[in-house]
């Protein structure tokens, strides 16, 4: 590969991961921003932003790479499961707004062996001399979104009418997030498909759920390796599974699991 189009990979790489970030984590574009300015770490525009999730930042300055690489150690080091604990904590009081989103959820951007990525990684990215971590690289396309969308949603009821198994499936979901556990429940119910970044930004929390309906065991399947069974499945999928005579959902998927 050479140089330009190392650099075109990195560009495009990146974008994919803030647009992920943020995904996972509900936030609005204006979540950085303003985390930048109040704790003092540089500067992050909204407009920046959105041109690095759509690739159109050719060149950013350094103080971008340094204030996201700042955030995003300070959210690993600090950020608990309830929102952030502690001196940040104490930061944000005077600011509800970002303390309820950080609360909601506060992820942080890390390595394949659980390290934040700082400003240097994150440059590193952008230019093409990283790869993404593991759970990141996903890139789904967006013509396929709409069948892996049934493939799941065919997967998590084995084939059941989602009346019957909405409780247990709600219920196995993980994300609080309210906007989406409704966005995830009508995917479920059929009403609506994920796009390719909401899918990407779902992955890993859809494999904690079918864990946690008991199907699989958690470390069984990684992200990726669930992205791949249900491809398989949208490949394979023409018509509602039979199943409904089961009894038990956890054994229903399984049969799906081990004819896949």
């Amino acid at each position: 590969m050479d140089y330009r189009s190392e650099l075109e990979s990195g560009r495009d790489a990146f974008g994919h991961l803030i647009k992920v970030w943020h995904e996972r984590n509900g936030w609005s574009q204006r979540v950085l921003p303003a985390l930048a300015e109040r704790l003092e770490l540089g500067r992050v525009h909204n407009s920046q932003l959105s041109n690095l999730r759509n690739r159109k930042l050719a060149s950013p300055g350094p103080e971008l790479f340094v204030a996201l690489g700042r955030i995003n150690q300070l959210l690993a080091e600090e950020a608990v499961a309830q929102g952030p604990a502690g001196g940040l904590a104490e930061q944000l009081a005077d600011q509800p707004e970002l303390l309820s989103a950080l609360q909601a959820s506060a992820l942080p951007l890390l390595t394949d062996d659980g390290t934040a990525l700082g400003p240097a990684q994150l440059f590193e990215i952008f230019v093409g001399l990283r790869a993404l971590p593991a759970g990141f690289d996903l890139r789904i396309q967006a013509a396929e979104a709409a069948g892996l969308s049934a493939a799941l949603a065919e997967l998590f009821t084995a084939g059941r009418p989602w009346r019957l198994c909405r409780e247990l499936v709600m219920v196995a979901y993980p994300v609080e997030k309210r906007q989406r556990r409704e966005r995830f429940a009508e995917v479920m119910a059929g009403q609506r498909d994920f796009n390719a970044e909401e899918l990407d930004a779902e992955l890993n929390d859809l494999r904690l759920t079918l864990a946690a309906l008991g199907a699989t065991q958690e470390e069984e399947l990684s992200a990726d390796q669930f992205l791949e069974l249900l491809r398989q499945k949208a490949r394979l999928l023409v018509q509602p599974g039979s199943g409904a005579e089961e009894t038990d959902l956890a054994e229903a998927i399984r049969r799906q699991l081990q004819a896949g």
